[in-house]
């Protein structure tokens, strides 16, 4: 699903030039459950970024499904994250004048489908990530665990090919954490391919392989028995 070569990012000023990712070679078969480790500055979020298209690399190759988008229009990027990306963040995100279901109804704003067809979307969405019982619930209503069933709601929503989640369980108690995870782990073993950065070994552990980053660069990854 998704190819990396050489990538390489860097971020210029008038004075210096900072050297974010460096000679990036990355494979994500689909289906694959990933997770990204390395001390805070190492260059994960850039990675992140980058797969979900909110970054473009300064060199190199990305191709996705076999398409090189490194270097796409903007026009083309926009449909890709709307059509095949969902994205789930630490910091959640929700918009707290929307009820839940509003909330997870705007990651299908801009496709062309009937309303009922996008109500039963939203529906089902919440439904499998069990918060269907808060749909006209306001996020600061919610606890952050619920809130951040929310986001992966929202994120799947639109049935993408890939997830991208940024310290998905970052925000959570352990409990919380744990139930993510849980929700993740379901939606990889039902096909779906996700990306995730993490600081925690023990969230690390439960992908198929974890690749360890250290200044910008990839030093190794672990692939898990199935």
């Amino acid at each position: 699903m998704i190819e990396l070569n050489a990538i390489h990012r860097a971020y210029r000023s008038d004075e210096v030039e900072t050297t974010a990712l460096a000679d990036i070679d990355l494979s994500v078969q689909a289906g694959e459950f990933v997770a990204i480790m390395g001390p805070s500055g190492c260059g994960k979020s850039t990675l992140l970024n980058i797969l979900g298209t909110i970054d473009r690399p300064t060199s190199g190759t990305y191709l996705f499904e076999g398409e090189d988008i490194a270097k796409a229009p903007e026009a083309q990027l926009a449909k890709l994250r709307r059509d095949r990306l969902g994205f789930v963040f630490q910091s959640f995100n929700l918009i707290d004048e929307l009820t839940i279901a509003e909330n997870v109804a705007l990651a299908l704003a801009y496709r062309s489908m009937p309303a009922r067809e996008k109500r039963e979307r939203v529906d089902a969405a919440m439904d499998r990530v069990g918060i269907a019982h808060r749909r006209n619930h306001h996020p600061h209503q919610l606890s952050g665990g619920q809130q951040q069933r929310a986001a992966i709601a929202r994120a799947i929503v639109g049935e993408p090919k890939l997830i991208l989640a940024d310290e998905p369980t970052g925000n959570l108690d352990t409990e919380n954490g744990a139930q993510v995870m849980d929700i993740l782990t379901r939606l990889n073993a039902d096909g779906a391919t996700i990306v995730m950065v993490t600081h925690s070994p023990a969230h690390a552990d439960i992908a198929r392989r974890t690749v360890h980053m250290l200044d910008g660069r990839i030093l190794s990854a672990v692939r898990r028995a199935a």
